[in-house]
């Protein structure tokens, strides 16, 4: 039987009268499920609305939807209450919008004639899709480039938030790259997405401006053991060995920041990486090349001298130069969450997509994490095909406490 698809007003009418999976959250009862959608199911159900609260972040270990827009702003405010009250009205929005509402109490629609709507409209009629809606904070927020501290907040700024060095083969765009604040918006439809980033960045005009945003399409990794591993663009099944949120010791181990009393507790480091991939050459490589270059076989997806996908790697028959085995814990001596995109952006004008890997990794120390493993592939034979060309690091705090919580009461209260 296929999926039904529910109105946003429809949604929380069933669960008024005890939906099955769907339970009553905070004071005014707005109904949620903690269970998101089934892995890898294209169309979105009543019961996908996906937990807001808890003790991380929603969108870190989350089952990886299908859809991103990321977002990165400047804050052109001076002002530090001003700030704080758009970090408690974007809390309040995307509490609502994650349950399938309105950005604002009034709505699309039933408001004055004469007043602007406090939602823009594009979701109405539409369900959750699995929303999350993931907050960081890069650098510049706490220190202005010039040393300045911007919102009295210096004194609050982690060691590991600092800029990501350069690395051999660099193409950063500066206009894309950094931010001092982020919004990572994954959801299992593109609209319900970008309709949740849209109106965040309306509550924001005049505080905030948009420095560079991303869209992203089929999903490049798993976080959950039942999630079938996708293909990327090169065609090659991408995260077979990524960390899975069941993998709880792991996580604490490398993911989950562990610095009781800071504001970051609980919290994780976000890495965004552009990588263009360079199709086109990529395309004219025989199969074998294709093969050794990646580590694993094209079908299967087994690492190469295995039968399976999930075989054990045998390092000693990969080449030395090969993605996989220069990226395995082994070599690496680390391991990072990936939760990355592809992306096509048309053409560059010369008639070559412009098309690759919006990358994305949370780990618990930058340096120990991404960084580390980007060094040890600077031998990486994948580098003939690819081009990094946008870079960002942001500090995600811990997830919210409750009703009454709200995005950067830690680093702000």
């Amino acid at each position: 039987m296929g999926a039904v698809k529910l109105s946003r007003r429809d949604f929380f009418g069933a669960a008024g009268v005890g939906a099955a999976g769907v339970v009553a959250l905070g004071a005014g009862g707005v109904a949620s499920s903690r269970a998101a959608a089934p892995a890898d199911q294209g169309t979105t159900t009543v019961s996908d609305a996906v937990e807001f609260h808890g003790a991380h972040q929603a969108g870190i270990t989350t089952p990886a939807q299908d859809r991103l827009h990321f977002v990165a702003f400047d804050v052109i405010t001076d002002d530090r209450a001003a700030l704080v009250r758009m970090l408690q009205q974007w809390t309040q929005a995307a509490r609502r919008m994650t349950r399938g509402q309105d950005a604002g109490p009034v709505g699309a629609v039933a408001g004055g004639d004469y007043a602007p709507p406090d939602d823009t409209g594009e979701a109405m009629g539409l369900p959750p899709a699995g929303l999350t809606l993931t907050i960081g904070f890069g650098p510049t927020l706490f220190t202005a480039a010039d040393g300045t501290d911007r919102f009295g907040i210096a004194d609050r700024r982690p060691a590991a938030l600092v800029g990501l060095p350069a690395f051999p083969g660099d193409e950063l765009d500066p206009a894309t790259s950094d931010g001092d604040l982020c919004i990572q918006a994954c959801a299992n439809d593109p609209q319900v997405a970008v309709h949740a980033v849209r109106n965040l960045a309306r509550i924001g005009q005049g505080l905030v401006g948009v420095r560079w945003s991303q869209l992203g399409f089929g999903r490049t990794s798993s976080t959950t053991s039942d999630q079938a591993t996708p293909r990327n663009l090169f065609g090659f099944k991408d995260g077979t060995d990524n960390l899975k949120a069941e993998q709880t010791a792991t996580l604490d181990r490398f993911v989950w920041v562990d610095d009781p009393g800071s504001w970051m507790d609980g919290g994780s480091y976000l890495v965004s990486r552009r990588i263009r991939m360079l199709v086109e050459v990529w395309d004219r490589q025989g199969l074998r090349d294709q093969e050794q270059t990646i580590g694993r076989t094209k079908g299967s997806g087994a690492p190469l001298g295995q039968r399976a996908e999930f075989d054990p790697v045998d390092l000693s028959a990969l080449p030395a130069t090969s993605h996989v085995s220069l990226a395995h814990p082994t070599n690496a001596g680390t391991a990072i969450l990936r939760r990355g995109y592809s992306f096509v952006d048309g053409s560059d004008g010369l008639g070559r997509l412009d098309a690759g890997l919006f990358f994305l990794c949370y780990q618990s120390d930058p340096a120990t994490g991404f960084v580390q493993v980007q060094r040890n592939l600077r031998t990486d034979k994948l580098n003939e095909y690819v081009q990094h060309t946008s870079s960002a690091l942001f500090a995600c705090p811990p997830g919210l406490a409750g009703e009454d919580d709200w995005w950067g009461s830690g680093l702000f209260g």
